[in-house]
């Protein structure tokens, strides 16, 4: 063999054995010191069930239809795999619902803290001057960085807008009546 040949494979060798040991060290950078949260462990191991018990379902009826099963014992067999199916699925579910609502817990008391701080700011930088009534309309004031917030103070306005300039309804059609109309818009009776 050839020097060149040697350090060829020498440096194959090595890239295929870094490719196929990669794998393990990012296995580590992904789980921190090796820890997983018990939530994550009782969920995989809850998963690792549920595909359990499916794989035997689905080998207790093709054995059944193969005919390797007695007519008298497949639907006992078949009931006591259901229900570990469906415990299997409770649990998990269950777990699944403790996890969004500590989660939903956490993004709801995040929330109310940023609204009380922007709240504490909004009235510190008024000084003396704040009213009640002021400290009050900005601790309920609506932040300007979400436009779903201010799309809904434009509706409310809009809203209020709106019943301040009706005035009720027509006596002889029920159209709806505006406070600056003299004559109904819909049959012009007159408002007087």
């Amino acid at each position: 063999m050839d020097l060149g040949s040697v350090f060829l494979i020498l440096a194959l060798t090595i890239l295929v054995g870094l490719f196929v040991s990669r794998p393990f060290f990012e296995r580590q950078k992904a789980i921190p010191n090796g820890k997983t949260s018990s939530l994550d462990h009782d969920r995989s191991a809850l998963l690792a069930e549920r595909d359990r018990v499916l794989n035997a379902l689905k080998e207790l009826d093709f054995d059944h239809t193969l005919g390797k099963i007695p007519e008298d014992e497949y639907p006992e067999q078949r009931a006591n795999l259901v229900q570990k199916g469906t415990d299997v699925l409770r649990q998990l579910d269950a777990l699944e619902d403790q996890a969004a609502s500590d989660d939903a817990d956490a993004q709801l008391e995040a929330a109310i803290e940023a609204r009380r701080a922007d709240a504490s700011v909004n009235v510190s930088d008024k000084g003396d001057e704040t009213t009640i009534g002021e400290a009050v309309e900005a601790t309920y004031r609506l932040p300007d960085s979400n436009p779903d917030d201010e799309l809904e103070v434009m509706l409310a306005n809009r809203r209020r807008a709106r019943q301040e300039k009706s005035a009720g309804f027509c006596h002889q059609c029920g159209g709806p009546l505006q406070k600056s109309d003299q004559f109904c818009p819909k049959c012009g009776a007159s408002l007087s």
